[in-house]
């Protein structure tokens, strides 16, 4: 059965086309002008804009499994909710142990997902020990498909040393692979976090100031530099401050392939939540922490300029009650992360297209073409295109409604964007062809797949 998208505004490669669009079976058929109905499903789009289905580029489902610490939101519950918002793809990090192989990481991971997810998914591989019996997987790595790597140079109990990132970064690099990195000094956040304690600094509000743009800056730079050294092309995950884009301008200024992420919390809040009443500031704190509005006005330039590559959202979705309590009467024990896969698609577009800041092409290639590019699916996917695959989003931009805890697809008990007034939602999805979302509403669960990705595909 094939399906005939109709009268609606398609997001293509080359920039937005009055279109019809058929997907038959699971793969783009047919784009034009008056395509012939025939035998096909007709969806009406007129006054919608049609886009390739969503990447989310960073997300964690069941971390801390078995621990008080555990996310709120599973594979089922996670996946279910990014498709809903529009994502079609989740690429998640794939936890090691200490001393335990990638290659039980990625089966672990493999477990988790197969069979719960509601949309299309892969893996990152997090890098937390470095000897021969993990260089030696690196190529393994390759042949199952995983193509993209994290490294930290923040928290004690997983942060890599220099040398170590130096050399996953070659590593990797001869596979074809990416490098990602969160950027922040781990070493000048534990002495802040010391001070601040010994202070009796014990509130939410204490978090941005154990976290400083100063702390993300000189990691970011010197990440750039380990690149630079190793002579590969590398990420920086959520990127939260001006100083830190600098750092990647500079880089970009020498002839460096740097390629940046950032995510809708940086874009749309500003660290006075963490001045709230009470406890409620600790709903905000994540890593990087929410930065001042003069870096929210950063990073939309940048992003209007196309500095900003991707958008994930960095998805770790803790709850209120108990789990953020954990650190009622300690900032540095409240878990460090907040839930947001699901609104990605419509805050961008609230805050960035209907504002004006960027287009809707300038969308499409921050969610989903660069995301497919990097990560090595394009253009299998993040395209709409004859031939890629039949993940599409019908996103209508006269739809206003509110973002609400108690109206949402993930699990989790609360939201930061609590009461956020949207403009413009995800109303219709195909999965592989098949209608998963219709209304807004998921009709269709459990029909994710493993998506085999190849080497990165830079365009910079």
């Amino acid at each position: 059965m094939s399906i005939l998208i109709q009268n609606g505004t398609l997001i293509c490669p080359e920039g937005p086309v009055r279109a019809d669009l058929r997907v038959d079976g699971e793969t783009i058929a047919e784009l034009g002008p008056s395509l012939p109905v025939g035998d096909s499903q007709v969806i009406d789009a007129t006054g919608k804009l049609v886009f390739p289905g969503f990447i989310d580029t960073h997300t964690h489902f069941e971390m801390n499994k078995g621990t008080i610490r555990e996310t709120a939101d599973n594979w089922e519950s996670g996946t279910r909710a990014a498709l809903a918002g529009g994502t079609t793809c989740v690429l998640d990090f794939a936890e090691t142990q200490r001393g335990a192989s990638l290659q039980s990481a990625l089966e672990e991971w493999h477990s988790r997902a197969e069979g719960h997810a509601s949309c299309h998914y892969g893996f990152h591989m997090t890098i937390k020990d470095w000897d021969s019996r993990i260089l030696e997987e690196i190529p393994r790595m390759t042949e199952q498909g995983v193509t993209s790597y994290k490294v930290y140079l923040a928290y004690a109990n997983i942060r890599v040393p220099d040398r170590v990132a130096y050399e996953v970064i070659k590593a990797v690099g001869k596979e074809g692979g990416i490098v990602g990195c969160h950027c922040e000094n781990g070493d000048l956040i534990d002495a802040a976090i010391a001070e601040l304690k010994a202070a009796g600094q014990l509130t939410p509000a204490s978090h941005p100031l154990s976290h400083t743009a100063v702390m993300e800056a000189e990691a970011v730079t010197r990440w750039l530099a380990l690149a630079e050294q190793a002579g590969y092309p590398v990420n920086v995950v959520h990127l939260s401050t001006r100083r830190g884009l600098e750092a990647a301008r500079r880089a970009r200024a020498r002839g460096q392939k740097v390629y940046l992420e950032s995510c809708p919390q940086y874009f749309t809040m500003t660290e006075e939540k963490y001045q709230l009443p009470g406890f409620e500031g600790a709903k905000y704190v994540c890593a990087p922490p929410l930065r001042p509005q003069s870096d929210v006005d950063a990073l939309w330039g940048a992003l209007e300029n196309g500095e900003i590559d991707t958008i994930g959202t960095d998805h770790c979705s803790f709850h209120f009650h108990p789990t953020k309590e954990l650190g009622k009467d300690d900032f540095s024990a409240i878990p460090g992360g907040i839930p947001g896969t699901e609104h990605r698609p419509a805050l961008m577009y609230t805050y960035g297209v209907k504002s004006g800041r960027i287009t809707p092409h300038q969308m499409m290639l921050a969610l989903a073409q660069h995301p497919a590019q990097l990560f090595g699916i394009f253009p299998q996917k993040g395209a709409l295109q004859v031939g890629a695959d039949g993940d599409i989003v019908i996103f209508d931009p006269d739809y206003t409604w509110s973002i609400r805890a108690d109206q949402q697809y993930q699990r989790v008990d609360y939201t930061p964007y609590e009461g956020l007034e949207m403009a413009g939602r995800t109303d219709t999805v195909l999965l592989s062809g098949q209608v998963a979302v219709e209304g807004g509403k998921v009709i269709a669960e459990g029909l994710g797949r493993y998506v085999q990705r190849g080497p990165a595909q830079f365009w910079r």
